[in-house]
């Protein structure tokens, strides 16, 4: 005998968010590993171009942070050759990789020190963002699916060139404020995320969400989302355990293709 039909929208969206918290929980991964696997998994939608884009989590150390090595793509990114860097993008005696870090992560230091909310950052290039981006035209979230996104990405129609100045910086951690991402106009886009498994799902859904809107601008005119359900559905698909589950998901169709991006149990 069914019990809850006669139940309010607001009460199965509490219970189910229980359920969420217990039966969704953080993996025991490390941030290392995490950084890996979404690397891996970005690559495999489409987030490589070239060598460009850069990841970073925060570090145990206050001012410090993970990052990918200068030379490497996101596909040969593994637990043990990403760098440890300071503030100043100076590799850490205790990183135990040789190398140097992409100059372009300046603006993860700028944004780490605006944010303290943020723990990982994606800045990709991906077809369909990078499309978007030089029409100049902000995100537009008018699906179900890229509510997450919804009134939390900013937009910079500015593009300053090589963002490896302080001035980049300060017009990027100024511009995306205390949104979860950014589109930049002729660049790219960057994903500040609470989690490293928040920031891989918005990277994930943020170039589908561009490749939504260039096929629906190319067949007519977007509608708009009603506001209140949209900051609801917003509010619902963001919960860390919805993450954490998204993420898992991710990494473990990322470890089919590339076992090698591990190099030590979880």
């Amino acid at each position: 005998m069914a019990d809850t039909f006669d139940d309010s929208k607001s009460d199965l969206m509490q219970r189910a968010e229980q359920h969420f918290a217990e039966n969704f929980i953080e993996t025991a991964w490390s941030t290392r590993q995490k950084l890996a696997l979404t690397c891996r998994a970005l690559s495999d939608r489409g987030h490589d171009s070239g060598l460009a884009g850069q990841i970073t989590a925060r570090a145990e150390a206050p001012g410090t942070y993970y990052t990918q090595r200068l030379g490497l793509g996101f596909d040969e990114i593994t637990e043990d050759n990403l760098l440890l860097v300071d503030e100043d993008l100076c590799v850490l005696a205790d990183s135990g990789v040789p190398g140097m870090a992409n100059p372009a992560n300046r603006f993860h230091s700028w944004i780490y020190r605006a944010r303290p909310d943020v723990q990982c950052i994606v800045h990709t290039h991906p077809f369909h963002v990078a499309a978007l981006s030089m029409l100049e035209t902000p995100l537009v979230v008018s699906h179900m699916d890229t509510t997450p996104l919804y009134d939390d990405c900013a937009f910079l129609p500015l593009w300053p060139g090589v963002p490896v100045g302080n001035e980049e910086g300060e017009m990027i951690s100024a511009a995306i404020g205390d949104k979860k991402a950014i589109l930049l106009a002729h660049h790219g886009q960057i994903v500040a995320g609470a989690s490293v498994e928040e920031a891989c799902s918005l990277a994930v859904l943020i170039e589908r969400a561009a490749a939504l809107q260039l096929a629906a601008m190319a067949a007519g005119t977007i509608k708009e989302l009603p506001e209140k359900l949209a900051r609801e559905a917003h509010d619902w698909t963001l919960l860390p355990n919805r993450s954490q589950a998204n993420f898992a998901y991710y990494a473990r169709r990322a470890l089919v293709n590339h076992p090698d991006a591990l190099t030590k149990e979880s």
